[in-house]
């Protein structure tokens, strides 16, 4: 605030008000303290919003908004532990490829959820997805 950040400021409210709405969702009182797992939550949500909203910005054409939410997302990306690599990701996939037994493209589904379990979202869904489906069809 001192700093004259308006969007940081933006963006650090918004992420206090996910927290409380996060608490009410659960039943919990509004000043109870969040646990890592639903800040992460939290911030990971909000993060899909500014990247949902950058793209539905950007093929109306609206440049002023696009910049806008791409400085609100650099700043929540501060907030995210880094993301793995394709090669670290493969690695956790074949070993629960492995260890689950599957080997036809019908268990998809099973071997996507024991990963993204073991990851603990450490990595993005659909780069998982990806991993999964390209080494289940060779």
């Amino acid at each position: 605030m001192k700093a004259k950040d308006a969007v940081r400021v933006s963006v650090l409210r918004g992420l206090l008000a996910g927290f409380v709405n996060e608490n009410v969702a659960k039943g919990l009182k509004p000043e109870t303290p969040v646990t890592d797992e639903m800040a992460l939550a939290v911030i990971k949500r909000q993060t899909k919003q500014r990247q949902d909203s950058i793209e539905q910005f950007a093929k109306g054409g609206r440049q002023d908004l696009v910049e806008k939410e791409k400085a609100e997302l650099a700043i929540l990306q501060k907030y995210l532990p880094a993301e793995m690599s394709e090669a670290e990701i493969r690695k956790v996939v074949e070993a629960k490829k492995t260890e689950l037994g599957l080997t036809d493209k019908s268990k998809i589904g099973q071997l996507i959820g024991a990963v993204m379990k073991e990851l603990k979202g450490a990595a993005d869904g659909a780069v998982v997805k990806k991993i999964v489906e390209e080494m289940l069809t060779k």
